[in-house]
């Protein structure tokens, strides 16, 4: 069972942190390199991840992955999607379905508002976990360091003390909002999506930031909060 245990962490990290060669993985994992080593070669043999390439061989994973992955998130967009469209239509406002992806969070679903300006993001988009309010509503409930916070507008949180007072009040109201923290003409509220052993999805109402006033805030705020936990209830 150890082996599997091992495997399947060693798999995560490569995931995180790729490409990474073995010795790299053996200090973030705390375990002897030639412990590592078989777990590359099972997962490798598996088709699980592939080598890089290069004089020093180091890891990426494959394909295999990201078919399993889409293949959880079928079962998420089935549960997520009538709430997401109701959400849509109490707003008016586009709505977003994001997952956890290493150091960000990607976009996988996307109901937009009929307005003629509207915030328009690709599925697959990567946003950053401490400057966007699907990404702030992940890190709220995961214990995880914080630095080299990139900043990308003036209100960028890039402070991480500054940044966990703002964890800590996400957890206490329920949800995040991003103030133009990732790109000044987006703003948004978030609330994540939360299974057993944390965070598995967030959910976000987003509008261009001239549409979002003071007032409007908690009230999309409290929607999308209790959207959230109708999706975490149907999985």
């Amino acid at each position: 069972m150890q082996n599997v245990v091992n495997a399947l962490r060693a798999l995560e990290e490569v995931a995180a942190r790729q490409p990474i060669g073995v010795g790299e993985l053996a200090r973030v994992l705390g375990l002897p390199k030639s412990t590592v080593q078989r777990s590359l070669r099972t997962l490798h043999e598996a088709g699980w991840i592939r080598p890089a390439g290069g004089e020093v061989t180091r890891w990426l994973v494959t394909t295999k992955a990201l078919h399993v992955g889409r293949r959880a998130e079928l079962g998420l967009r089935d549960v997520a999607l009538p709430v997401m469209e109701e959400l849509r239509q109490r707003t008016g406002e586009t709505v977003h379905l994001a997952v956890p992806e290493g150091d960000a969070v990607v976009l996988i679903e996307r109901l937009e508002t009929d307005k003629p300006l509207r915030i328009v993001l690709p599925l697959g988009i990567r946003l950053p976990l401490h400057a966007s309010a699907n990404g702030k509503a992940f890190l709220a409930h995961l214990e995880r360091e914080l630095p080299g916070l990139e900043v990308y507008t003036d209100t960028t949180i890039a402070d991480p003390a500054t940044l966990r007072t703002e964890l800590a009040a996400i957890r206490a109201r329920g949800w995040a909002d991003n103030r133009g923290e990732w790109r000044s003409d987006i703003t948004a509220v978030a609330a994540a999506v939360l299974g057993a052993d944390g965070p598995v999805a967030s959910l976000s109402i987003s509008l261009p930031a001239t549409r979002m006033t003071d007032a409007l805030r908690p009230v999309y705020g409290k929607l999308v909060t209790e959207a959230a936990a109708r999706i975490a209830a149907g999985l």
